[in-house]
């Protein structure tokens, strides 16, 4: 069964004040950094949503097998790039489920990404999505059949919409830390 992956990474980081997207942590920008982690899960195909700055985050996935898709409307909300991302995934009738995830949740390597995976191939859930601080949320893993909900969210909404819908169709995959991603100054110097 074929998983492709949706990296968010659109956004203008108006929090932040620059590009989260091309933040350093470990050495690696934070887009390549997540990039690396999808690739690594051996899930494919990888498609970065691109908007703010995107010949400098495109730069940054420079030798990576990705294809990047621009969605020129990101700034207004997460949602319509998501749209964006999962239908240049649709596309290829061979696609079975689709990961949603940031560029920026520190936490996320290519084993929780495994482990939403193996999770979605034990249950069968139409949705897979990762706890953290009592709520569910992205990186997450939808189903097929719930492709027709995510082409049809709002720009100001994001997958959580979809995930939040119905309990119960979802399985959770614990993440330790799993909220803690960067968006403001202080973010940034916990990351350093």
């Amino acid at each position: 069964m074929a998983i492709g992956v949706v990296l968010l990474a659109a956004g203008g980081s108006s929090r932040l004040g620059r590009p989260k997207q091309l933040l350093l942590h470990e050495g690696r920008s934070l887009v390549r950094r997540a990039a690396e982690s999808a690739l690594a899960a051996e899930c494919g195909p990888v498609v970065v949503v691109l908007g703010a700055h995107r010949e400098a985050v495109t730069s940054e996935l420079t030798g990576l097998p990705v294809r990047t898709v621009e969605h020129a409307d990101w700034a207004a909300g997460p949602g319509g790039s998501l749209v964006a991302g999962v239908r240049a995934l649709t596309q290829d009738a061979t696609v079975d489920a689709v990961l949603v995830m940031l560029c920026d949740q520190l936490r996320v390597d290519s084993a929780h990404l495994r482990a939403l995976v193996e999770t979605w191939q034990r249950t069968g859930a139409a949705v897979v999505a990762s706890t953290y601080e009592g709520t569910q949320g992205v990186p997450a893993l939808f189903s097929r059949a719930v492709f027709p909900e995510l082409e049809a969210l709002g720009p100001e909404q994001g997958a959580r919409r979809v995930i939040a819908r119905d309990a119960s169709r979802v399985a959770e995959v614990p993440l330790p830390g799993g909220g803690e991603d960067v968006d403001t100054a202080a973010d940034l110097a916990r990351l350093r």
